[in-house]
């Protein structure tokens, strides 16, 4: 098949919310062109997702707008969960400074966080936005460049892509054109989302509100200065918005409010039962629907992104097999489906549910608030570690592995900086003493950095999570997560046969992009 050089290239991203942006600037930093092609000339302008956790922020970071997302966003002190006379049953609090260097709960504006993204792609030259189109056919898809096909107002057109990335929603072309079909994990409730804008004195706390009430279950939370969200599981009556949210307006208000967005949403738990196809991938909501009671549709998306692009960029670039590309849905599936699964059964505790045992939930909910250490454990983060596989070393003294490793505040050139920003985009060995010749050899075999944290300069965060993991050294991955662990007093990694071959080491060494500052790197050979 002779492919028109000028309709070719590498990545073609189905779908510009703030999943395929993410994942286009993503690509950019590591030098990978795409075109993004979105139905709309512009951004959709009304709210949805409002909260993100520290995790996300860290990926924000590294798609280049870590510092714009922060200007726009604020932190939240948590979650309470409220009986149905607004009485507080529990409080699970989150700190502003989480495991990933920023606070582990933000609340910000679905439109201001694309706006921020839009404007970083307009940044980027290996980015190219279409909008207004209608993409019309993905395939093949088997072998060779996939063929997109779209539509806009001059025309038919088509593309040909090495990879096709479908961040197209829950009706997502991209999902069918593979095959994908949803698998149902039985949680389905309608529900009605209220967005107000009012400068009235509305009772609230800096965080968000659950109230778990059988007959009218709700959430409540500040987003920002003057804008405020409700949302009310639907029942029998048709009350206005006055009436739904007058237990948050002191008695005698009855000043104005702009009520910015009035709608029905059907909250839905769901899995595509396939992410992948050849080269054509599922990212966001086109692979899973999380329902919102834990705030973590959006930033499972996100992490979708981040997972996939430095391996597809691996692939695209420097010489790393095909078999790379598996670790996204043997990695992310189980991963999603444990975040949709908590978000129900938080759903069901919190709301009661719609059956004859939810009174018993509530007071079982009750009882165990009161349990000692409890709410402290329940605030930690919520994305749980990767599981074992090629990419994840999971041994018997290797509890680091398939998790995140901190980030604090280092010194590059005696100037602080993110420890991600100094590390850059790629591998990295970090050693909890000065690297001996076997970690050095393993660090030059892969074209990358062995670091001894003390050379750092941090705050003493990198030397006790190793101490605490019992971890003479990690091996962090671009994404970093650790992926595998020198346990104290040990003499190796793991065997690197499982994922050597994957990455093409030996053939295409990582090259020195977004490498570390010169300071560092002369660090490793000391």
């Amino acid at each position: 098949m002779t492919v028109d050089e000028a309709a070719r290239v590498p990545v073609v991203i189905v779908g510009a919310g703030p999943v395929g942006v993410t994942a286009a600037l993503l690509l950019a930093r590591r030098g990978v062109r795409s075109v993004v092609l979105e139905r709309h000339r512009d951004l959709y302008p009304l709210p949805r997702a409002v909260a993100s956790d520290d995790e996300i922020h860290r990926i924000l970071q590294a798609a280049g707008v870590g510092e714009e997302f922060a200007a726009i966003s604020r932190p939240a002190k948590g979650l309470r969960l409220l009986d149905a006379r607004h009485r507080v049953m529990a409080e699970f609090r989150r700190t502003e400074h989480g495991h990933h260097g920023y606070p582990q709960t933000t609340m910000f504006d679905q439109p201001e966080l694309e706006r921020v993204l839009r404007d970083a792609l307009a940044r980027r030259p290996e980015c190219e936005l279409r909008g207004g189109v209608e993409v019309t056919g993905i395939g093949p898809h088997f072998t060779g460049p996939v063929r997109v096909t779209y539509r806009d107002d001059t025309g038919d057109h088509e593309l040909w892509a090495d990879a096709v990335l479908g961040c197209d929603g829950a009706n997502s072309l991209t999902r069918e054109a593979i095959g994908g079909v949803w698998e149902d994990l039985r949680f389905e409730e309608r529900w009605k989302v209220i967005d107000v804008d009012t400068t009235g004195p509305v009772r609230c706390w800096e965080g968000v509100d659950q109230v778990c009430d059988r007959a009218r279950p709700a959430t409540f939370m500040r987003v920002s200065e003057n804008r405020y969200r409700w949302e009310f599981r639907l029942g029998e009556g048709q009350e206005t918005v006055r009436e739904l949210i007058v237990p948050w307006l002191p008695p005698s208000y009855d000043g104005d409010f702009d009520v910015v967005r009035e709608t029905e949403y059907t909250f839905r738990a769901r899995v595509a039962d396939r992410w992948r196809s050849g080269r054509v991938f599922l990212l966001g909501d086109a692979a899973h629907l999380t329902p919102p009671f834990i705030g973590q549709g959006l930033c499972s998306g996100l992490r979708d992104a981040y997972n996939l692009v430095w391996k597809l960029a691996r692939v695209l670039q420097q010489g790393g097999d095909e078999g790379l590309l598996d670790t996204y849905e043997s990695e992310r599936k189980p991963h999603a489906r444990h975040v949709v699964r908590l978000a129900v059964a938080m759903g069901w505790a919190m709301t009661g549910g719609q059956d004859g045992a939810a009174a018993f939930r509530r007071r079982a909910l009750a009882a165990a608030c009161r349990i000692p250490g409890l709410t402290e454990l329940a605030g930690r983060d919520l994305s749980p570690p990767l599981t074992a596989g090629p990419l994840v070393r999971r041994r018997v003294r290797r509890r680091l592995a398939g998790t995140h490793c901190p980030q604090p505040w280092v010194r590059v050139d005696g100037r602080p900086t993110r420890l991600d920003e100094a590390l850059g985009d790629s591998f990295t060995v970090l050693t909890a003493s000065t690297p001996d010749p076997s970690l050095t050899a393993l660090a030059h075999g892969l074209g990358i950095r062995a670091l001894c944290v003390a050379d750092l300069g941090d705050d003493g965060t990198l030397a006790a999570w190793l101490r605490d993991g019992r971890a003479d050294a990690v091996l962090l991955r671009p994404d970093r997560i650790v992926m595998d662990v020198l346990p104290s007093g040990g003499h190796a990694f793991t065997s690197t046969a499982a994922w050597a071959s994957l990455l093409h080491t030996t053939r295409s060494p990582v090259p020195a992009a977004r490498t570390a500052p010169q300071s560092l790197l002369r660090s490793t050979t000391r």
